[in-house]
């Protein structure tokens, strides 16, 4: 591990991300201890994706775990290390807080059919900004952009809706907390209600498969980018 002097002590500043545990050389997805802040933090490294490196924060793929969380559940973190989780948005906002990322996002409905989304320049603000999300731009994929609509958004739950009280809080009309607008175009954080529904929300890329089909498969992820010369 990484290790400075400072003013005769010594400072532990180990990995920062999961591209730094690759540099490392662990190679092997699964989850791994980090050090963003010189502190502790277990998360899922995907180390082959596209080369991997990636930061995973939020996985759904069989419904076993409650997304119809509150503020503090999505400010902290929640879920099954083995299932579906959400990393936490103060852990995403601290990771992102500083540096250019790219996002990921890896689909798949319940034909097997397999797509993904990538986005440049990628970060959360803090909760003082209702975890706001923010992209510079959508790069490229066979999902479609179904997230560029939602940049500059902030996040809400159902017990609080940071686009306004004078609006319905989508976070409770469908049932997922997610960065809504008006209301979205892809709610990863809905129920999982398997494949066409005629029920509000769902597991939803509308770009990939509509709003009314929920997905099988979503898994939302980042890594660090060099910045160019």
């Amino acid at each position: 591990m990484y290790m400075k002097n400072v003013v005769n002590s010594v400072c532990f500043a180990g990995p920062r991300n999961c591209k730094d545990l690759m540099d490392l050389g662990l190679t092997l997805t699964g989850w791994y201890y980090i050090y963003p802040d010189g502190s502790p933090l277990r998360v899922m490294c995907d180390m082959e994706t596209d080369g991997g490196g990636w930061i995973v924060f939020q996985r759904r793929w069989d419904g076993s775990v409650d997304f119809f969380r509150d503020w503090e559940s999505y400010k902290n973190g929640f879920g099954n290390q083995w299932s579906e989780f959400w990393l936490g948005n103060e852990h995403i906002h601290t990771l992102t807080a500083k540096g250019n990322f790219q996002l990921r996002v890896d689909l798949a409905d319940f034909d097997n059919n397999h797509t993904y989304a990538t986005y440049d320049g990628f970060s959360l603000g803090g909760e003082a900004e209702d975890y706001t999300l923010h992209l510079k731009q959508y790069i490229e994929g066979t999902a479609g952009d179904s997230l560029s609509y939602h940049n500059k958004q902030k996040f809400s739950t159902k017990d609080k809706d940071s686009r306004g009280s004078d609006k319905v809080n989508c976070a409770i009309l469908y049932s997922a907390a997610w960065w809504h607008k008006a209301c979205y175009d892809s709610s990863l954080n809905g129920l999982y209600l398997q494949g066409r529904h005629n029920q509000n929300g769902g597991v939803v890329w509308a770009a990939f498969r509509g709003p009314k089909y929920s997905l099988k498969f979503s898994e939302m992820k980042f890594r660090p980018v060099e910045e160019e010369d």
